[in-house]
C-alpha cells in the first residue's frame, strides 16, 4: 500500500467513524478485496457496503425493540405444539404472524384455561411484530394496573399514558387471575379506550367474556371494555387441560411404570 493509499484509508476510517457507519468501517477492506477479485465496479462495491450496514442496523434495532417489549420468555411459533391444541386455528395464527392486523388496528383475544399456550402464542406474535419494525410492550394485567396506580399516585400518569400511546401493539397477559380495584379497573379501561382504533391490543384471559365482571367489577365498565376490544377483533380459543398438568401426568405415569413391582 502506497503512502497516498495509507493516508486515504486513515481519512476514510475517520470519516466513517464520524458518520457512525461502523459496519462499513469494519467490512470495507474485506469487501474491497472481494470486489477487486471479482472485478466488481465502484457502484457495486458501494452497494454491498450499504447493504451490510442496513442489515446490521435492522438487526440491532430489532434487538432494541425486543428488549423494550419486556417479554417474560422468548417463545416462537415453531415451538408451539399445535397437535396438543387442535382447537387452535393454525391458519389464522399463521396469517396473524404476518402482522397485517396491526396495520389495520385490529385486536386479538386469546381465551382458554391456564397453561394451554395463550402466553406462548401471544409472545410469538409480539416477537414477530418486533421483527417487523413495530413498537411492542408486554404486560401482565396486574403489572400494568400496579404501574398505572403508582403513576397516578406520583402524578406521573400523563407521561405513562403518552409512552403507551406510542406503541403499535400493546399486549395484556392474564386478565382474570386477580380482581382489580375500582380505580385499577377504570385505569385499565382508560388505556384500552385510548388504544381503540389507534393501536392493536392483544389480551389473554382464562375467563369467558360473561365473567369479566369478576375482574373489572362493574357491568357497565365490562361492557364498554368488551365493546372496544371485540370490535374488529380476532378470537382464538384454546381448549383442553394445561400443558403443565399434562406433562406432570406423563412424568408421573413414566415414574410409576419404571418402579419395580413389590412382592408380598
Amino acid at each position: 500500500m502506497t503512502k497516498k493509499e495509507t493516508k486515504s484509508l486513515v481519512l476514510l476510517q475517520h470519516h466513517l467513524k464520524s458518520l457512525r457507519l461502523p459496519t462499513i468501517l469494519r467490512e470495507s477492506e474485506k469487501v474491497a478485496q472481494r470486489c477487486a477479485n471479482e472485478n466488481v465496479d465502484h457502484l457495486g462495491f458501494l452497494l454491498q457496503l450499504c447493504e451490510l450496514e442496513l442489515i446490521e442496523r435492522e438487526r440491532k434495532a430489532a434487538e432494541r425493540r425486543l428488549k423494550a417489549a419486556k417479554f417474560s420468555n422468548h417463545k416462537t411459533l415453531e415451538s408451539f405444539d399445535f397437535q396438543a391444541q387442535p382447537s387452535v386455528n393454525k391458519l389464522l395464527v399463521s396469517e396473524l404472524m404476518r402482522g397485517e392486523y396491526i396495520e389495520k388496528r385490529e385486536n386479538i383475544l386469546l381465551v382458554g384455561n391456564s397453561g394451554t399456550g395463550k402466553t406462548h402464542l401471544t409472545t410469538a406474535l409480539g416477537i414477530a411484530a418486533c421483527e417487523q419494525g413495530k413498537r411492542v410492550r408486554f404486560y401482565q394485567v396486574t403489572e400494568l394496573i400496579t404501574q398505572l396506580l403508582e403513576a397516578r399516585e406520583e402524578r406521573d400518569l400523563s407521561r405513562m399514558k403518552r409512552q403507551l400511546g406510542k406503541l403499535d401493539l400493546l399486549i395484556l397477559d392474564e386478565l382474570g387471575y386477580v380482581p382489580a380495584s375500582k380505580i385499577g379497573s377504570e385505569l385499565l379501561f382508560d388505556v384500552i379506550s385510548t388504544a381503540y382504533e389507534r393501536q392493536s391490543v392483544i389480551v389473554t384471559t382464562n375467563l369467558p367474556f360473561e365473567n369479566w365482571t369478576e375482574v373489572l367489577g362493574s357491568e357497565r365498565l365490562t361492557g364498554a371494555t368488551l365493546d372496544r376490544l371485540t370490535h374488529r377483533c380476532h378470537i382464538l380459543e384454546l381448549g383442553g387441560e394445561s400443558y403443565r398438568l399434562q406433562d406432570a401426568k406423563r412424568r408421573h405415569k413414566k415414574r410409576s411404570s419404571s418402579e419395580p413391582l413389590q412382592t408380598k
